[in-house]
């Protein structure tokens, strides 16, 4: 996809005392720096997909975006040990989070962090749902690393003293096909998308 780089910026040159000219954005950024902002702009005001769901136009555009990171990240390895993190969601077209995030009111709480908390070394997911203040719901998945950029998982709802596997969608893999010091994104088995971040701090059970 080809990026228009005038669109992107204001203006492109203004004076600087003492400096000549600058450009008023960075026009020399590399290409995975510009279709990241693009992205992220892209979804800034989704509500974490939320008001995606109702606005075809916009999820398009998004996925287009989707699919320029993926053409980045296709020859980089996006399942080493730099994977395990606490990551926290920005955007997804998964309907199961969604509805909860969405609905949470009708229960008389507010979703707060969407997490997926991974350790790559113990090959272990959580899939976690937080309602402050203290309000939890999570799904744990074991996980093995299949290619440079492929993770299978089986999942199991989890409570204190229980578990259940999840079929039909117990099993499945998912592929982080962009990833760097900040951001993942990625693509699952059934055709749902995720963009999350790092978060600030690390999760535990």
């Amino acid at each position: 996809m080809a990026l228009a780089l005038s669109s992107a910026c204001p203006p492109p040159l203004r004076r600087i005392r003492r400096a000549g000219f600058r450009t008023s954005c960075s026009i020399f950024a590399n290409p995975a720096q510009r279709s990241k902002r693009k992205l992220l702009e892209l979804i800034s005001e989704e509500d974490r997909g939320v008001r995606t769901q109702k606005d075809a136009t916009k999820r398009d555009a998004i996925v287009d975006a989707i699919e320029s990171m993926a053409v980045i990240g296709r020859s980089s390895i996006t399942t080493g040990e730099s994977l395990s993190s606490t990551w926290r969601l920005l955007w997804t077209t998964e309907k199961e989070q969604l509805f909860i995030i969405e609905k949470a009111g009708l229960f008389g709480t507010t979703a707060g962090d969407v997490l997926q908390v991974i350790d790559v070394n113990k090959r272990i997911l959580n899939n976690v749902i937080t309602f402050p203040p203290d309000g939890v719901f999570f799904v744990r998945s074991d996980i093995e690393i299949a290619s440079p950029q492929r993770v299978n998982f089986s999942a199991v709802l989890r409570a204190k003293n229980w578990e259940i596997p999840l079929p039909p969608f117990g099993k499945g893999w998912f592929e982080n096909v962009y990833m760097d010091a900040e951001i993942r994104v990625a693509k699952d088995i059934r055709g749902d998308y995720l963009i999350v971040d790092r978060a600030p701090y690390n999760w535990t059970e």
